[in-house]
């Protein structure tokens, strides 16, 4: 297996640190550019809370499947002897690394990629969510909202290709990687909003039940009983009693402005 694992060590083109702007800031600030022009708080607190899921989640899943698996890079084999001379145990044909250990650890972490995965899970949240507030599923054929909604997906497929091009990772590793991040996205972003496709897919599923729906029915009504009871005891209170204190204010107001007649 060592034999096919002779691949150079190079630099990061994508460095570690660039994939939380990539895959979360970048995101959040056109998230929020789209706020300051739609005055929408409901759509800013959910698309945030599932963009910080969507990555989050991903996280997890990728560190524990790379810890699980232990998939050598394309690399590997310059890691573990750094000098180029190979050194294998005579009884169980293992290789013997004598590399930097830190750098060994860091040689058995190839599957799945996790610049891919993080960059599909915010970059792809990021396509769903332009893919509702622009309507590209309005069947009017316009093409530059496709264009818009894909390019997200095409900066997180960049990052993968880089991936694969510096010998970190396998193809396998930037193919999981990748469905790993969007599938993820894809529930998250779904788990808020609805289909970009449905009627009402511009706003988050809490605008609408929150905002939209009529206040009166969500206000207990007063039933015939407790009105009954009410009049009895001689403390009615709700809508209506509000509504026979100002009528009762109106009349004794009128009647007092005859009597200065």
């Amino acid at each position: 297996m060592i034999t096919d694992l002779r691949y150079p060590m190079k630099d990061n083109t994508v460095p570690f640190w660039a994939v939380p702007i990539i895959g979360i800031i970048g995101p959040m600030l056109i998230i929020t550019a789209i706020y300051f022009k739609r005055r929408n708080v409901y759509d800013l607190h959910h698309a945030i809370l599932g963009l910080l899921f969507s990555v989050l989640i991903t996280a997890v899943l990728t560190d524990a499947i790379k810890d699980g698996v232990g998939r050598p890079r394309p690399d590997f084999f310059w890691r573990c002897f750094p000098d180029g001379k190979p050194d294998y145990n005579n009884f169980t044909t293992g290789a013997i690394c004598h590399g930097k250990a830190s750098v060994i650890k860091e040689g058995h972490k190839s599957f799945p990629s996790g610049h891919t995965s993080w960059s599909f899970a915010g970059l792809g949240f990021l396509s769903w969510y332009l893919a509702g507030k622009i309507k590209v599923f309005d069947r009017r054929g316009h093409v530059a909202k496709l264009c818009v909604v894909l390019s997200p997906l095409l900066l997180a497929a960049l990052v993968a290709v880089s991936r694969v091009d510096d010998y970190w990772h396998h193809w396998q590793d930037v193919c999981t990687g990748g469905l790993l991040g969007l599938t993820v996205a894809s529930i998250c972003y779904l788990q808020f909003f609805p289909l970009p496709s449905d009627e009402n897919g511009l706003w988050p599923h809490a605008y609408f039940r929150h905002i939209l729906e009529p206040e009166g029915e969500n206000q207990v009504q007063p039933t015939s009983t407790s009105r009954r009871n009410s009049f009895q005891n001689g403390s009615f209170h709700g809508p209506d009693a509000v509504e026979m204190r100002s009528t009762s204010q109106a009349l004794d107001s009128m009647e007092a402005g005859r009597r200065q007649q």
